[in-house]
């Protein structure tokens, strides 16, 4: 029934029917949305695709069977909510800034004196939750051991590898523009060349893949670290980074217009959505505009990067969060069932929630890169 439109309007129909029962006023919003798609503002837009967004994920989930995996995706994503809060607001906010200058202490005794008050395992979910604890019962003496700890594992070469795997010592940083590659100086038969540090290196083997891509971990942290400035309505990676007095794009030092995404995917309302531990409402969110995501992501674009709000710090690795979502949500049983089904039918594209009437009509598309693939797909 889902290959024809016939059994996408009957979904369609069962959806807005259980939308009505469990959320009137937001049934409502639907209707008015699809009524006059044009008539919302960007921001209310926003808004709504949110607030739908799980209710579209819990139709999914009793549709194909996966509500268990759901629930266990969005479990693991409330877990590392402390470790969210403390880098942002504990070593980000405080620990780095108070101690900027980490490079004498000793780490593997400030580890050891961590341990004896109670922060076991010594994990990033162990660590944020003694901080935690004790920020509530107001120990400022651990609390500033805590914060000398961090200090050194984050702005210290021996703290860093330490916790190379971790995300929670990671901080972002300046970026300057003409180094934007981290290379060394060798030489070589009397010959000076730059090259990356070793450590940094990937062997290539045939053809195989050398990038694995993020963690759903690591991808999260990105998500988390977007300010989702949707909600000002100052969402440059996805419209484009405007000057504030003439309205138009700005340029990179290299020149480079920052325009955005070029297909204006909802970036700002993906990273949320995901963060608050919808998968399938964040994927659904991503395939308004970009119902071929599986060949953008890190791998192909990042135009959503360069507009960033974050211009002179680490902008947010927006293509890996978005691999990242992809991956998870084709690891899914029927994960790629439920993909085609959101090219589809989608209740949160209000302007074409069900693929429209075969018009009888022929088109010749040519070439098929990443433009003539998807032209092909809306023509379909």
């Amino acid at each position: 029934d889902l290959r024809t439109r016939d059994g996408l309007v009957r979904l369609d129909r069962d959806f807005v029917t259980s939308l009505a029962e469990a959320a009137p006023d937001l049934h409502a919003r639907l209707m008015a949305a699809r009524a006059a798609p044009d008539a919302l503002e960007r921001r209310d837009e926003a808004t709504l695709i949110i607030d739908l967004a799980p209710h579209v994920e819990a139709m999914l989930g009793r549709l194909f069977g996966v509500e268990t995996e759901l629930a266990a995706i969005r479990a693991a994503t409330e877990a590392r909510n402390p470790v969210q809060s403390v880098k942002r607001n504990f070593i980000q906010r405080q620990a780095v800034k108070t101690y900027s200058d980490p490079g004498g202490f000793d780490g593997k005794a400030l580890r050891a004196e961590l341990e004896e008050a109670g922060v076991l395992p010594f994990t990033e979910e162990g660590f944020s939750r003694a901080v935690l604890a004790w920020e509530s019962a107001g120990d400022d003496a651990r609390l500033d051991l805590a914060k000398r700890y961090a200090a050194w594992a984050t702005l210290t070469a021996e703290g860093q590898a330490a916790h190379q795997d971790d995300i929670l010592f990671r901080v972002p940083h300046k970026t300057d523009p003409q180094h934007l590659v981290p290379v060394e100086t060798i030489e070589r038969d009397g010959v000076t060349m730059l090259r990356l540090p070793e450590e940094r290196w990937r062997c290539r083997d045939g053809f195989a893949l050398t990038d694995a891509g993020m963690t759903t971990d690591q991808a999260l942290d990105q998500m988390n670290y977007c300010i989702w400035c949707h909600a000002q309505g100052k969402d440059s990676c996805s419209q484009g980074l405007k000057d504030r007095k003439t309205g138009a794009f700005q340029s990179s030092p290299f020149g480079v217009t920052l325009a955005g995404c070029p297909l204006e995917e909802r970036i700002s309302e993906m990273h949320k959505i995901r963060a608050d531990g919808s998968l399938l409402g964040a994927f659904a969110t991503i395939v308004i505009d970009n119902p071929m995501v599986a060949a953008t992501g890190h791998r192909i674009c990042n135009d959503c990067m360069k507009a960033c709000i974050y211009q002179k710090q680490d902008p947010v690795d927006i293509p890996q969060a978005e691999s990242a979502i992809l991956r998870q949500v084709l690891a899914l049983p029927w994960g790629f069932e439920i993909y085609a089904l959101l090219t589809r039918w989608n209740p949160l594209n209000f302007r074409r929630p069900i693929e429209k009437p075969d018009s009888g009509r022929s088109a010749l598309i040519v070439g098929l890169g990443p433009a003539g693939f998807t032209l092909a797909h809306h023509l379909l």
